[in-house]
C-alpha cells in the first residue's frame, strides 16, 4: 500500500536521481498478460480520491497557468493537486519518473514529451488511459486526432495532448522587403531561391540557421526529409534514414550551410529574434517570446514542400500522462485532472497564455488569432500533420543518434550517404539491443 500524498515530500524531486534507467532494468511485464493496466480495473466501483500529485516541467514557462488551472479544477471538484516541479527539461522529467517507479514518490499525472513516453510505456509505467478517461466522462473525440493517436500503440492510448505544438516557418518581413521578396517559400528549392536573394542584399549575417544538436535538429527536419521522399524509419525497418531520398535531402541541408544558411550555436529563435538571420524553422511554442524580442514584422507561413510531397508537419511538444503505480482512486481523480486541463475552455487559455496548439477541435482562439495573427497560420497548419518516425519517438536513444549526426553533416564536410548509413547500423543495434525482445 503507498503512503498517502500527504507524507510525500514536495521538494523530493530535485533530490531524485536523473540517472536514465536501462529498459533491461525496468523492462515491461512478462507475465503473459496482455491487458493493458487499468483495463482489469471496473471504474464503476471507485471514487475518486480527495488528492493527487502532478509532476511538471512546466513546459513554455507554463507554472503561472498550471497553478491557475489546478486551483480552478480544485474548487470544481474539490480535489486537491500538489504541483510538483520535475526537472528542467522533458528528459530531466522522464528520467526521474522511472526513478520513482515503486516508491511512494511515484505522482499520479506526469508530463511527458513526444520522445520521452514511449520508454515509460516499455517500463509498465503508464496507465491506458481509454476506460479510465470513459470513467472520468471525458469525451475524448473532441481532441485533434492527429495529436491525440500520437499516444495510441497497440489500440490503446497512453496519454492525451497538452503543451503540443509543429514546427513553423518564420522569417524577417523586414528583410523580405529589403531583398525584394514579394512572399515567403512554399518549396525548399524557393528556400534556396530566396535565400540567395537575402544573402546578396546583406541584411543579416545568414539567411537561413538550422538547430544544433541539443535543440532537436531531427524533429523538424523530418519536413525536409519527408518533403523528398525520405524518412528516418518505416515502422521498425531503419533503411529509410540511408535511402537515396533521405540522403538526398540531408546533402540539401549540408550544401546550405556551405553558401546561404548556418547553424546556430544556442536556440536558433535567439538569432533571429536579434535580426542575426532572416529565416528560421521553429517550434509554435517559441512564437510568444520571438514576438517579445524582435523589432521586426515577424512573418510566419507552412513549412516548406519538397519535390515529393507538400510540407507535411511533425508534431511535437507534451502529454498528460497517468501512472500504472498509483492506487485505482487516485488513477479515476487524475483522468478527471487530464480531462479538465485539457478541455476546450482551458487548452484555449493554456494555448492563449504560451503559443501551444490549442489540442480541442471546438476551441474559440478568434480573440487570440486577431492579437496575433500569426498563431492562426500555426494552427491551420495541423491540417498537414503527420505522426513523427519511429526512429526518433519511440525508438530510445534514436533521436540522440540523428541529432549527433546532422550536428556532424551540419558543420563539417563528412560525406553525407557514408554517415547516414553509420546511423542506420547505430539505430539497428539499438533496436536488437534494447527494443526488439520487448516487443515480441
Amino acid at each position: 500500500m503507498k503512503l498517502s500524498k500527504n507524507s510525500r515530500a514536495t521538494t523530493g524531486i530535485v533530490a531524485v536521481s536523473v540517472a536514465a534507467l536501462t529498459l533491461s532494468a525496468c523492462g515491461p511485464d512478462t507475465s503473459g498478460d496482455d491487458d493493458a493496466p487499468g483495463e482489469e480495473v471496473d471504474w464503476a466501483d471507485v471514487e475518486p480520491a480527495e488528492e493527487i500529485v502532478f509532476w511538471s516541467n512546466h513546459p513554455g514557462a507554463s507554472v503561472e497557468q498550471e497553478e491557475a488551472l489546478i486551483e480552478a479544477f480544485t474548487e470544481e471538484t474539490g480535489i486537491s493537486v500538489t504541483l510538483e516541479n520535475s526537472g528542467a527539461t522533458y528528459e530531466e522529467t522522464s528520467q526521474a519518473f522511472q526513478t520513482s517507479q515503486g516508491t511512494d514518490a511515484t505522482p499520479d499525472v506526469v508530463v511527458l514529451s513526444d520522445a520521452t513516453w514511449f520508454p515509460n510505456y516499455l517500463n509498465d509505467s503508464l496507465l491506458s488511459v481509454d476506460a479510465v478517461l470513459e470513467a472520468a466522462e471525458v469525451d475524448t473525440s473532441g481532441y485533434v486526432e492527429a495529436l491525440y493517436e500520437d499516444y495510441n500503440y497497440e489500440d490503446a492510448h497512453y496519454g492525451v495532448p497538452y503543451a503540443r505544438s509543429t514546427p513553423l516557418f518564420y522569417y524577417n518581413a523586414d528583410h523580405y522587403e529589403e531583398a525584394g521578396i514579394d512572399a515567403p517559400p512554399e518549396t525548399w528549392e524557393e528556400v534556396a531561391e530566396v535565400s540567395e536573394q537575402l544573402m546578396e542584399a546583406e541584411v543579416a549575417s545568414s539567411a537561413f540557421s538550422f538547430p544544433p544538436q541539443d535543440e532537436y535538429p531531427a524533429w523538424w527536419m523530418q519536413n525536409l526529409i519527408w518533403g523528398y521522399g525520405g524518412s528516418w524509419s518505416e515502422d521498425w525497418d531503419f533503411s529509410p534514414v540511408a535511402s537515396e531520398q533521405t540522403v538526398e535531402a540531408i546533402q540539401f541541408a549540408q550544401d546550405a550551410t556551405n553558401d546561404w544558411a548556418s547553424v546556430s550555436s544556442g536556440d536558433p529563435a535567439d538569432d533571429f529574434g536579434s535580426g542575426v538571420t532572416s529565416q528560421i524553422v521553429q517550434s509554435t511554442g517559441s512564437l510568444g517570446g520571438i514576438l517579445d524580442i524582435a523589432e521586426f514584422e515577424v512573418g510566419v507561413a507552412f513549412l516548406p514542400g519538397g519535390p515529393e510531397a507538400e510540407g507535411e508537419t511533425p508534431t511535437g511538444g507534451a502529454g498528460l500522462m497517468l501512472s500504472a503505480d498509483s492506487e485505482p482512486e487516485e488513477q479515476l481523480a487524475a483522468a478527471m485532472f487530464i480531462g479538465f486541463m485539457t478541455n476546450a475552455e482551458n487548452t484555449a487559455t493554456f494555448s492563449a497564455a504560451t503559443g501551444y496548439m490549442p489540442v480541442q477541435q471546438d476551441v474559440d482562439m478568434s480573440e487570440v488569432y486577431a492579437e496575433t495573427p500569426q498563431f492562426e497560420v500555426a494552427v491551420e497548419q495541423l491540417e498537414r500533420a503527420r505522426s513523427q518516425d519511429n526512429a526518433r519517438v519511440f525508438l530510445p536513444g534514436g533521436d540522440l543518434e540523428l541529432s549527433q549526426a546532422l550536428q556532424s553533416i551540419l558543420t563539417s564536410d563528412v560525406d553525407v550517404a557514408e554517415e547516414l548509413t553509420g546511423v542506420q547500423e547505430s539505430l539497428e543495434e539499438l533496436y536488437e539491443r534494447d527494443l526488439a525482445s520487448q516487443l515480441e
